[in-house]
């Protein structure tokens, strides 16, 4: 754990456990960034190194579980933990009126989700979106909808558009980086402001992870080209938060 960072464990009303990082200064209130991670159930621990440099830059991160193969492939859990944030970011430093919904793979496509589809979360929206990773022509976890077909029916301009930065790795198998770019000219096409790097990283690799043949699990990574494809997602979303390197 970085010095500059604090963290504890939460359970939510559902029973899911939420890693809390912040900075360990105590300033005032904090952006809040709730942070999904990918489809495989349960696995909130793999979003760690991003959520922690997010943290060290100075905004408040909540990272929850959520299971994927639940009978609505994880729709409840996802907007629990939506609820959860936006009701405990105040008393956890954080501020609810600047809030950045991002994800990574599965969980990017959920929060671009929300941003489309307001109606999910009470006619509520995110202050920015930052997705990492993912593909946009399949149903969101929250919705149920694609967003790019969400998208593709709305007029330019509507709803209010909400910045969205996306990043994604060009040595990624799983999901081809052109799926962000899609979005991201589907987006401009629409006058949502958006904006699309490109990491030299794979999959796992844009959120500082590698995958452990051995283990058949993500680790940590110590590859310094994995740990600077890292660093752009972590800035994408740090700059979505109003915060930056100092």
């Amino acid at each position: 754990m970085s010095p500059d960072v604090r963290h504890e464990l939460a359970t939510a009303p559902n029973g899911k456990l939420i890693d809390i990082h912040r900075p360990a200064t105590d300033g005032g209130p904090l952006p809040t960034v709730l942070l999904w991670h990918g489809v495989s159930p349960d696995e909130r621990t793999v979003m760690a190194p991003v959520a922690r440099a997010v943290a060290a830059l100075g905004a408040l991160v909540l990272v929850p579980d959520w299971r994927s193969d639940a009978p609505d492939r994880g729709r409840a859990h996802l907007l629990d933990s939506l609820e959860y944030a936006r009701t405990h970011a105040a008393a956890l430093g954080g501020d609810p009126d600047r809030f950045v919904l991002a994800g990574w793979s599965a969980g990017a496509s959920a929060a671009m989700g929300v941003a489309l589809r307001p109606e999910v979360a009470g006619g509520w929206r995110p202050t920015a979106v930052v997705g990492i990773a993912s593909r946009y022509d399949l149903p969101a976890r929250t919705t149920g909808t694609p967003p790019l077909t969400d998208l593709a029916a709305t007029a330019p301009g509507t709803p209010p558009p909400v910045p969205v930065a996306l990043v994604h790795g060009s040595a990624d198998t799983l999901m081809s980086s052109a799926c962000s770019r899609e979005l991201r000219d589907a987006l401009e096409a629409r006058r949502w402001p958006a904006r699309l790097e490109q990491v030299d990283a794979d999959h796992a690799g844009a959120i500082m992870m590698e995958y452990d043949a051995e283990e058949d699990r993500l680790r940590p990574s110590e590859d310094e080209r994995v740990l600077a494809a890292g660093a752009v997602s972590t800035l994408a979303i740090a700059q979505a938060a109003g915060v930056t390197a100092v």
